[in-house]
């Protein structure tokens, strides 16, 4: 099997990695990443240096890393003619609600014509009667729902009123790929994920900030007055719902206008069960004195504020995952305080 996977640095890329090459250990993987500093890149070396010794205690795979935007679209191309990849997963990105408010540059550059070059180059990997990319698969989010009052969410849901540009470009990638899907008969999945957290995560997400504000004394703010909602996902959960669905690409089917029926789907890949944020923040606490990071008698209710909603936000977000389950035999199961704990014990190795 020769993957690309592109965002290769990132929270779920490096860990999808791992994963694949002990599932897998003949699997042939190249990630490209731009490693770009939105957030602190020594993260993602840290990240990549796990991959490495993954690939250490695994010989008879084959792990080639590039530095590139997929953005560049020459690198694409050169990437796509050297390789040949038959399962491309992309996960090259810039995410991020609020960031969307404040550098939409960055979100059109990566997220749409970024994603783009990815689209050509898959579509022209059949050129000259090359067998191609048997498998797209790429980094949806619940953020396309906006501020859907209808939960859980579903994929059948309509998704016409992004909240924030970072959901409006994710939006455009699943039109994008249908679109491709439709024209050049790729089979494509996307996947929208919920909330990803755990060790060695993205430090721009709430629980990582909270932790940091908790840790220094500060004060956190807890938004809509503690009464957002989210389906919060632990990595490794997300990681083997990524790896069955690309092990399992949409069949390819002609419809009655003699045209390819686009070979193509979308997922949900949530927990299924909500969490009061203001229940997290209390069972992070809680994970935070147990690894020795907070003291036994730490003031809780003395370092939270109760805030309004912040623009770009939603109240809730919620996973129907009925089709993830019926087409892959899969659904996400890690507990809250299973998933946090891991994070607090990683945290106290990499910070303290």
């Amino acid at each position: 099997m020769k993957v690309l996977i592109t965002g290769v640095a990132g929270f779920v890329g490096a860990n999808l990695v791992k994963s694949l090459i002990r599932k897998h250990p003949s699997v042939q993987i190249v990630g490209l990443d731009n490693m770009n500093d939105y957030y602190d890149v020594s993260l993602k070396e840290f990240r990549l240096r796990e991959v490495e010794k993954c690939v250490d205690d695994f010989p008879e795979c084959e792990w080639t890393f590039v530095k590139g935007d997929i953005a560049d679209a020459d690198l694409i191309k050169k990437v796509f003619r050297e390789f040949s990849p038959e399962i491309v997963v992309n996960l090259a990105a810039q995410a991020g609600v609020r960031y969307s408010i404040t550098n939409p540059d960055a979100y059109v550059a990566s997220n749409i014509i970024g994603f783009y070059n990815i689209l050509e180059a898959c579509r022209h990997s059949y050129d000259d009667g090359n067998a191609g990319v048997q498998h797209l698969v790429y980094a949806s989010s619940s953020s396309v729902y906006g501020s859907n009052a209808k939960v859980p969410y579903s994929t059948d849901d309509k998704v016409d009123n992004p909240v924030s540009l970072y959901a409006a470009t994710k939006k455009s990638n699943e039109l994008m790929a249908h679109a491709y899907s439709k024209l050049y008969n790729i089979p494509s999945t996307g996947l929208r994920f919920f909330t990803v957290y755990g060790p060695a995560g993205r430090p721009d997400m709430a629980y990582f900030g909270f932790t940091n504000k908790l840790l220094s004394g500060e004060k956190i703010k807890i938004f809509n007055y503690g009464n957002c909602k989210r389906d919060f996902t632990y990595i490794d959960d997300i990681v083997e719902g990524v790896i069955r669905v690309m092990e399992k690409a949409p069949e390819k089917k002609t419809g009655g206008d003699g045209l390819p029926i686009p070979p193509y789907k979308v997922y949900n890949i949530g927990n299924s069960n909500p969490e009061n944020l203001l229940d997290f923040v209390s069972i992070l606490q809680e994970e935070l004195i147990r690894a020795g990071l907070l003291p036994e008698d730490y003031d809780f209710e003395a370092h939270k504020e109760l805030v309004p909603m912040q623009a770009g936000d939603v109240p809730v977000t919620f996973a129907e995952t009925s089709d993830l389950e019926k087409d892959f035999g899969f659904k996400p199961s890690t507990s809250l305080r299973d998933g946090l704990r891991k994070f607090a014990r990683w945290y106290r190795e990499f910070y303290v």
